[in-house]
């Protein structure tokens, strides 16, 4: 998704300490537009139809249409328009899908069709506070079967993969007199001549945060990433609130490493930025891979117009164009990148990610566990 444009260095101060520790995680600002409690919605209205035409409400996340020129959302909706007798209004909540679970928990109306942007943590969080099914299972797509095996997220089949990212560390080899170089293992992070070197992100509070705090539960087990945890801590590691300050930190040149995006030089060579700060280590050779799927709202009136979109959302061409608006990968087999833009985006040698029966139960007392043991002295 787009989770941000090019952050610069001038103006842009860092943020110290542990912030937002409140538990629960996995909504974070970065990949819902907004986490707060606000529940207004923003519709966006760019285009029109002929007179007649359906209307399709899609519900997504802010950055998702906010950004006509970088964007996908803007030319979803036109390119779907100018194919079908219909008209694409947008619904951004503040507090993203957690909008529509008040909305459900409270028997009123959803006037949403389709859901784009979810992720397994939404998932498990809605079938822990729902008694009925806010989301319906997405049969009758043609292009069903094109989605990448691995990416697949929901057991149930109701969200359908559209694209996906890898959380990766950022470095700055120019450190050190040019000569800073990550370390290649979860393990190396811990050494003495890393400490104080490496930003990260709350995983309370971020989705960034989360996946990095996941992907050393993948690599130390359920039984040692607690004590990976409290020695990375001894190692001066810095936890800050959001994806936003942590990267505005390693941009002022506070440390030489942070936990971001293995797309991160697609934005660094489209912005002129010097390439040797914007490394691209996956520790361990692999990268945590964070899934977006979209989704058929339940009980919609419109759902043969909202499978033709979400069909048209797995074009081949349809999927190379949200990867690059998104910088993201495509979830799709059949799609292809542009030479310019694959040259930049990083695929790990290995993907790692938890499926949703492995954090349905767990993913919110993991984070609990390394909230309570963080803040500890």
């Amino acid at each position: 998704m787009k989770r941000r444009t090019f952050l610069r260095a001038a103006g842009v101060g860092g943020v110290a300490g542990l912030a937002g520790c409140s538990g629960g995680g996995g909504d974070a600002t970065e990949t819902t537009g907004g986490g707060g409690g606000s529940t207004g919605t923003t519709g966006t209205t760019t285009g029109t139809a002929g007179e007649g035409a359906s209307e399709l409400v899609v519900a997504t996340y802010g950055a998702f249409v906010d950004s006509p020129s970088t964007s996908p959302g803007a030319w979803l909706k036109e390119t779907f328009e100018s194919e079908n007798d219909a008209t694409i209004r947008y619904e951004t909540p503040d507090s993203g899908v957690n909008h529509y679970i008040e909305r459900a928990m409270r028997g009123e109306d959803i006037a949403a069709d389709v859901y784009v942007g979810l992720d397994v943590n939404m998932l498990i969080r809605l079938d822990e506070k729902l008694d009925k099914p806010l989301f319906a299972s997405a049969d009758g797509l043609s292009r069903r079967d094109d989605v990448k095996e691995s990416l697949e997220f929901d057991p149930q089949g109701r969200a359908v993969p559209y694209d996906t990212g890898y959380i990766s560390l950022v470095y700055d080899e120019t450190q050190e007199d040019g000569g800073f170089a990550a370390p290649k293992t979860f393990d190396g992070l811990l050494r003495e001549e890393f400490s104080g070197d490496l930003l990260t992100q709350n995983p309370t509070s971020s989705a960034t945060g989360q996946a990095f705090l996941l992907h050393t539960v993948k690599a130390k087990g359920e039984d040692g990433y607690l004590d990976y945890w409290k020695q990375l801590k001894r190692n001066d590691v810095r936890v800050l609130g959001d994806w936003e300050s942590s990267y505005a930190a390693y941009s002022n040149g506070e440390a030489p490493m942070v936990v971001s995006y293995s797309t991160d030089q697609v934005y660094a060579n489209e912005s002129g930025e010097d390439l040797s700060k914007h490394q691209i280590r996956f520790l361990n050779d692999q990268g945590y891979a964070n899934p977006e799927g979209m989704a058929l709202f339940d009980g919609t009136d419109r759902s043969e117009l909202a499978r033709t979109f979400m069909d048209f959302v797995l074009r081949p061409e349809v999927q190379s164009e949200i990867a690059v608006r998104n910088v993201q990968f495509p979830a799709t087999t059949t799609a292809e990148l542009p030479e310019e833009f694959a040259k930049y985006a990083k695929e790990p040698p290995e993907a790692v990610t938890f499926s949703y029966d492995q954090l349905k139960g767990n993913l919110s007392e993991w984070t609990d566990a390394w909230a309570q043991q963080f803040a500890s002295k």
